[in-house]
């Protein structure tokens, strides 16, 4: 009864996260049996800075392993953030704060985008990058969105 405590605890403290919706995809190398190995694309919105949309690519490994989930997916991704609406930034911001991440292997691997605020020139810095249980990968990509006044809707 601890345990499951515990892990509901854990899992009640986790930061709210964006999840991803799938805007398209293509093919990049065709396989006989399962899926075929691909490039997607999503987009997610800023769960704590409302205007902000976030469009990353990144590698599928398709086959059987992929089919079923078991394969590891590519470290490498990229990332575009753009301004889609008013932004006004919480007062609870913090730098290197996790907006999106999503499993790229059964256990051990991770695909994140975190989030800093360059103030002295006022604008959002998103990262993206991959990392492991045991060793992360130096492929990374990084998009940056000044914060413009957003025009008023009459």
């Amino acid at each position: 009864m601890r345990l499951i405590h515990g892990v509901l605890g854990a899992l009640l403290a986790l930061p709210l996260l964006a999840s991803a919706e799938e805007i398209g995809q293509v093919s990049t190398v065709f396989k006989f049996v399962g899926p075929n190995d691909r490039i997607v694309v999503e987009a997610f919105d800023d769960p704590k800075v409302p205007g902000v949309t976030c469009y990353l690519s990144r590698a599928k490994t398709g086959g059987v392993k992929g089919g079923l989930g078991l394969a590891e997916d590519r470290a490498e991704a990229s990332i575009a953030c753009r301004q889609v609406g008013p932004i006004q930034l919480p007062a609870d911001l913090k730098d290197g704060e996790e907006v999106f991440k999503e499993r790229t292997s059964l256990v051990f691997k991770t695909m994140q985008v975190v989030r800093f605020y360059d103030q002295k020139r006022n604008t959002l810095v998103y990262l993206v990058y991959s990392d492991r249980l045991i060793e992360g990968s130096p492929q990374n990509a990084v998009t940056a969105i000044p914060i413009m006044p957003w025009p008023a809707v009459h």
